[in-house]
């Protein structure tokens, strides 16, 4: 065995030498003068070598010591070296990480197993909800009650639904944070009782043409940016779904020039996943003449105003709903509602050119696949009557171009 003015004494030689203590122990010294505790072992008939420090830093005791630790998982059946290593990796894990860095990890990990489209939907309600008020707390100083908070802001705002989808990616990250060694609780999944239920079912809408006309005055009277003003009217007039219109590009467009303007959305941004396609009215036109000086220099129609290279918030519109003093009474999606009710009841006879316009799927399919562009020149007739009928003693294009410019979070 090796004494303590052994290991002091020992000198470097031209090429390395061991000093062997015992029990697989030994002292390595280099050419450079380095002196180095090592052990060896075997693990299936193979020798291995166990690294434990650095002499003076481990002193003989020590290394004698944490030799008799290591043959202790040894003859547990298990690696010490592996097992050091494993251990070494944990110890660098903070456990004071912050909330933002541990929901870029989780993000980083999942975002190529969503579409483009709804990677960067759940990252801009983080970035709008989540973050600016515990993006910066260490994730385990969140408690149930500062969640709960968090998420009660979302849904004063009226937006239960997203709430209850910001409290699962919430849970998705605490859990990711547990999985990764320095998380100890999901106080998200606690909460979960204690947000308002989502009622499914029918939308809010107002289905009378009279109402929805005055609706459309007061909501467009408000203090709105004009890009979202003309989001608003190309819903209205469109009567698409509201994920179609904030992500509209402008390549989309056809022939706006020409006597047969046309919406061609692809068939990977609807919901029955198959191309659409939109006859413009010439109130539409005018929306998209009056919008090109705003945005025509990014791809989408209704960029984000932080962000231009992102889409609107999904947001925008149901807010100035809101503001309009439609909230629970009206959403985006109800004029779907409107356009259905108002033109059914006035043109029985074409349902399904109407259902065309709404893109659903027709009951009989042998009739969906023969229908699928059929209908066209009248659909174009009927777009244009919704127009003139839903736009009477309406606002002018120019009127909601030269809008005050309301510096909000709405677009």
């Amino acid at each position: 065995m090796l004494t303590d003015s052994q290991v002091r004494a020992a000198k470097p030689k031209e090429k390395s030498y061991k000093l062997s203590d015992g029990k697989g122990l030994y002292l390595q010294v280099t050419p450079a003068g380095g002196k180095h505790w090592r052990w060896r072992y075997e693990i299936d008939g193979k020798e291995k070598t166990y690294t434990i420090g650095s002499y003076p830093e481990v002193r003989l005791p020590d290394a004698r010591c944490e030799r008799d630790e290591a043959r202790k998982v040894r003859q547990a059946g298990r690696d010490p070296a592996k097992e050091k290593k494993f251990l070494k990796a944990v110890g660098k894990i903070d456990p004071k990480q912050t909330f933002i860095a541990t929901a870029k990890s989780w993000y980083e990990q999942r975002k190529d197993l969503w579409t483009e489209r709804h990677a960067a939907d759940v990252w801009r309600c983080l970035e709008r909800d989540v973050f600016p008020s515990i993006g910066h707390m260490p994730i385990n100083d969140l408690t149930a009650k500062i969640v709960l908070a968090v998420l009660r802001e979302i849904e004063k705002r009226g937006a239960v639904e997203t709430a209850h989808r910001t409290r699962q990616r919430m849970s998705d990250i605490f859990i990711h944070a547990i999985a990764c060694g320095y998380g100890e609780a999901d106080p998200a999944a606690i909460v979960a009782p204690a947000l308002r239920p989502v009622i499914r079912g029918r939308q809010p809408a107002i289905t009378d043409l009279g109402d929805a006309r005055i609706m459309i005055r007061k909501v467009e009277a408000q203090d709105a940016h004009p890009i979202t003003l003309l989001a608003l009217r190309l819903l209205y007039l469109t009567v698409v779904r509201p994920g179609e219109v904030r992500f509209a590009m402008w390549s989309e467009f056809e022939d706006l020039d020409g006597r047969e303007p046309l919406w061609r959305i692809p068939a990977e941004r609807m919901k029955m996943k198959r191309e659409h396609l939109v006859p413009l009215s010439r109130q539409v036109v005018d929306v998209l003449k009056a919008l090109r000086p705003l945005s025509g220099r990014w791809p989408h129609l209704f960029p984000n105003a932080r962000r231009p290279k992102q889409v609107m918030s999904e947001n925008a519109i149901g807010y100035l709903l809101n503001r309009g003093g439609y909230h629970q009474r009206h959403v985006p999606h109800g004029f779907r509602a409107t356009f259905s009710s108002s033109m059914n009841e006035l043109f029985p006879g074409d349902r399904q050119a109407i259902d065309l316009m709404l893109a659903h799927v027709m009951k009989d399919k042998v009739e969906g696949a023969y229908n699928r562009s059929s209908h066209l020149v009248r659909r174009r007739e009927l777009y244009q009557t919704w127009a003139d009928l839903i736009l009477e003693k309406q606002a002018s294009v120019s009127d909601l171009v030269n809008a005050k410019r309301r510096p909000s979070p709405g677009v």
